[in-house]
């Protein structure tokens, strides 16, 4: 026989595989419904009506080739590679700054022109902070409760990510950088009371940076009352706001949304959940809810039973991944809801986005790697 019976008999999660498939298919048709009026638009003269769909397809079939190539990657691979992957990102985050080499769009340097497209490091830093951290806490996993030995190293260098990502701006991706590394590191065991002075301290950090900026103060007051200024700071609160209420219980309608009628800034990227809640009322919002939870129940999951096999490091990168998913869907849904302040996060698998989508399916690839290499594991295999 060309094969043995455990690895005949191993294989992967159908339902975490169904899941993603499902949210990315979700996203496929909503982007092409929230930007078909925006690509058909005298902006966009001489290109179709499913431009931006055209586009949002081939960075999906992109991903998907990247997904299936990095799956093959074993992950004694990826922790090996860890460190010298995160030093070649902080590489490309301080190249971005560079003028000539990063592209500044509405006051924001975070794209590398890439000929017919763009490259944004931020997204792709999310992946290789997993990576990262993951290896940093089972490398110094007796050091975890010491400050000086095994927290303050990692300290300072997301400290340096942070300054680099602050530079760009963008805050957005700061906050899910930082909500990795500190999960991480609680997850593999830091202190609990070394953790809750962190997470204090952060806080004040974040206040700090949101008072010293007045475009951030001025998007905190408009999330706070967007009616007092419709027309000004509370513009994309309130016409998402006015999405959510129009789609009821069950939506307008798909493709029957106004509010993406040059209304709703971002609507393809940033606020795509406020048109499917227009055009899909609130069934389709619980659908993805729903979806996203599964998603990151599976990841945690996958993350325990590697664990259990004493597998460390790839349960803190499943779990990781988890964590980011989590964060970064909450804080767009919490957006588009009116209930965190307006933040540039697009949301995860289904958003309009090129370097976004294909580091998303590279990061599902990794998790599902994980599976597999949990499951032959289990069925008796070689590890």
């Amino acid at each position: 026989m060309l094969y043995s019976p455990a690895r005949r008999q191993s294989s992967f999660d159908p339902g975490l595989v169904w899941c993603a498939v499902l949210l990315a298919a979700i996203g496929l048709v909503m982007v092409y419904s929230a930007s078909v009026a925006m690509a058909s638009s005298e902006k966009f003269t001489g290109y179709s009506a499913s431009y931006f769909l055209v586009r949002h397809a081939v960075y999906l079939a992109i991903g998907l080739a990247f997904a299936a190539g990095f799956f093959r990657v074993p992950l004694w691979l990826w922790q090996k590679s860890a460190p010298w992957l995160f030093l070649l990102g902080t590489a490309v985050l301080v190249a971005v700054l560079v003028p000539g080499l990063g592209r500044e769009v509405n006051g924001s340097r975070r794209w590398i022109p890439l000929g017919l497209g763009t490259f944004q490091p931020s997204e792709v830093m999310k992946l290789l902070v997993v990576l990262y951290a993951a290896d940093y806490t089972v490398r110094k996993a007796a050091f975890m409760d010491d400050v000086r030995k095994g927290f303050l190293p990692m300290f300072g260098v997301m400290t340096l990510v942070a300054a680099l990502l602050l530079r760009e701006p963008d805050f957005g991706a700061l906050v899910v950088v930082t909500s990795i590394a500190m999960a991480v590191l609680f997850l593999g065991g830091l202190d609990w009371r070394l953790f809750a002075g962190l997470a204090a301290l952060l806080a004040a950090a974040f206040a700090a940076l949101i008072v010293s900026s007045p475009y951030r103060l001025q998007r905190i007051l408009g999330f706070m009352d967007p009616w007092s200024d419709e027309f000004g700071t509370g513009y994309q609160l309130s016409h998402s706001l006015i999405a959510f209420g129009r789609g009821e219980w069950f939506g307008v309608g798909l493709g029957a949304s106004v509010e993406k009628l040059f209304y709703l800034p971002e609507a393809h990227t940033d606020f795509l959940l406020a048109v499917i809640a227009e055009e899909l009322g609130f069934a389709g919002v619980v659908t993805v809810i729903g979806l996203f939870v599964f998603l990151v129940y599976r990841a945690f999951a996958v993350g325990r039973q590697a664990a259990s096999l004493e597998r460390y490091f790839a349960a803190l990168v499943a779990q990781g991944i988890g964590v980011w998913l989590a964060v970064q869907a909450f804080i767009n849904m919490g957006v588009n809801m009116g209930l965190l302040p307006t933040k540039g996060l697009t949301l995860p698998l289904l958003s309009f986005g090129g370097t976004g989508i294909v580091v998303n399916c590279v990061s599902l690839a990794i998790l599902l790697r994980i599976d597999w290499e949990n499951r032959y594991l289990m069925r008796g295999g070689k590890a």
